[in-house]
């Protein structure tokens, strides 16, 4: 599968022949000041919760490409009132039959609102199973034992975590979340977008390594292949 990050905790797989993009949040990233946000084709659009920087982007990109959006039930009311009409709600444990394969949503253990302070829903994660392969995207999150569950229906090919520690997993657990979903590759997410969670790269790497484990920070703009 094809990966390219857009930074912080947006990113675009293509599998299935599809282009499945997760929490845009480009326009406000300084880091990101390089990519055009209006050159994004996506088929489907993933939110893994309501933080601002995780949906900022999406009513535009969802308007220019005219992809499905799917997110927690409150995030589906929030879009249809934000004019998306091609949205469709799904909470953890729903698990949706789409082009490219399947996902199923999984709890995250995080916070969600809107901007204006209001209910943003459960935080949640994503597991999509593809003909090309399978993979995880944790969304924000504490690392938890209901990871454990996810091996037991899915053998997955890689995950995505976040790492920059502070308000989701550091280092240090995301390692041990690797472990318990059974990866050995990982797309570490959610760092240096803000002075709170700088991270150490050199040390990161280092410490996914020494647990056996390949840990990808890519540049902001690049595409890999996982």
């Amino acid at each position: 599968m094809k990966v390219t990050y857009f930074g912080h905790s947006c990113f675009l797989v293509t599998a299935g022949g599809k282009n499945i993009l997760f929490d845009p949040f480009i326009t406000p990233n300084e880091l990101a000041k390089d990519i055009d946000v209006d050159q994004i084709q996506a088929d489907y659009i993933f939110l893994s919760h309501a933080h601002y920087d995780h949906i900022t982007d999406v009513v535009r990109i969802a308007k220019n490409t005219g992809a499905m959006v799917l997110g927690n039930f409150e995030i589906y009311n929030w879009l249809l009132k934000s004019g998306i009409e091609n949205s469709f709600p799904i909470n953890p444990g729903g698990k949706k039959e789409l082009e490219f394969g399947s996902v199923k949503c999984v709890v995250a253990q995080h916070s969600s609102s809107f901007s204006d302070g209001s209910y943003g829903g459960i935080a949640c994660g994503f597991v999509l199973t593809t003909p090309d392969g399978n993979f995880y995207y944790s969304g924000d999150t504490a690392l938890t034992n209901d990871m454990a569950i996810i091996p037991k229906f899915t053998k997955l090919d890689f995950a995505v975590f976040p790492i920059g520690d502070g308000l989701t997993m550091g280092i240090e657990e995301a390692v041990e979340a690797s472990k318990i979903v059974g990866v050995a590759k990982i797309l570490g997410v959610h760092y240096d977008t803000f002075g709170f969670i700088v991270m150490d790269h050199q040390k990161a790497t280092q410490s996914f390594n020494e647990a056996g484990l390949q840990l990808y920070l890519p540049a902001i703009g690049s595409t890999i292949a996982l």
